[in-house]
């Protein structure tokens, strides 16, 4: 009996050592350019997600664990606003920085709480999404039925402290005013689409102004057009 206790002491503490010399797989999963690029540590294609920019010495934490590479067309050549999106069942939400990455604020990037998608949902299936582009300080998510889209990179002025406010009249003929100490939703925090900003206030505000009607054309982008990621890595 005490034989069988050693034995299974020993192969215990093999099994733990073999785990131990196991170095967990780090690797690059997407590349902005040359200096700015996506790093995932972890097993099986999921963990930890970190942001580096060689050039501005930047290495930030994006996600502390269970980050799943985006899989449709992703082109990313906006430096100051970023914003990365994460595999699932629905799309609701991204994780965003506005300061070329030094920080960044978790799940706050979210869909309009509006009718975007033509049953009324306010975000769309993760399978229908063809492709996600930020440039300019903006993103807009490309889908089977909708272009979704961020404002333009900027706070409307008179929504900002000591502004004057936004005085409008709604669709039901009142007049309402949007005031600097309730502005709502800051610059590059909702997504939505033409349909779902006609019915939200947002409308009202310079950054929401003159939006297009396609994905702006990229030109002579550097980075990858997917992340990319290998499942066997580290094994």
């Amino acid at each position: 009996m005490n034989g069988i206790k050693l034995l299974s002491g020993l192969l215990l503490i093999l099994a733990v050592n073999n785990v131990q010399a196991k170095k967990v797989s780090t690797q690059v999963v997407y590349r902005f350019d040359d200096h700015r690029y996506l790093e995932l540590k972890g097993w099986n294609c999921e963990g930890e997600l970190w942001y580096i920019n060689t050039k501005l010495g930047i290495r930030s934490e994006v996600a502390s664990q269970f980050y799943r590479i985006f899989t449709h067309k992703y082109v990313h050549p906006s430096e100051r606003y970023i914003a990365i999106p994460w595999w699932g069942g629905v799309i609701g939400s991204f994780t965003v920085s506005k300061d070329y990455g030094q920080t960044w604020e978790i799940g706050s990037a979210r869909m309009s709480p509006g009718p975007n998608e033509p049953n009324g949902d306010n975000a769309p299936p993760y399978d229908d999404a063809i492709s996600f582009t930020v440039v300019n300080d903006q993103g807009f998510l490309l889908t089977k039925k909708s272009l979704y889209m961020s404002s333009k990179g900027f706070d409307d002025p008179r929504i900002l402290p000591g502004g004057p406010g936004i005085n409008f009249t709604a669709p039901d003929g009142t007049l309402d005013t949007i005031k600097p100490r309730s502005p709502g939703w800051s610059w590059g925090m909702v997504y939505m689409t033409k349909r779902g900003l006609a019915d939200a206030t947002n409308q009202y505000r310079a950054e929401w102004f003159n939006l297009p009607d396609k994905v702006p054309e990229v030109k002579s982008y550097q980075g990858w057009d997917h992340m990319r990621c290998n499942m066997d890595a580290g094994k």
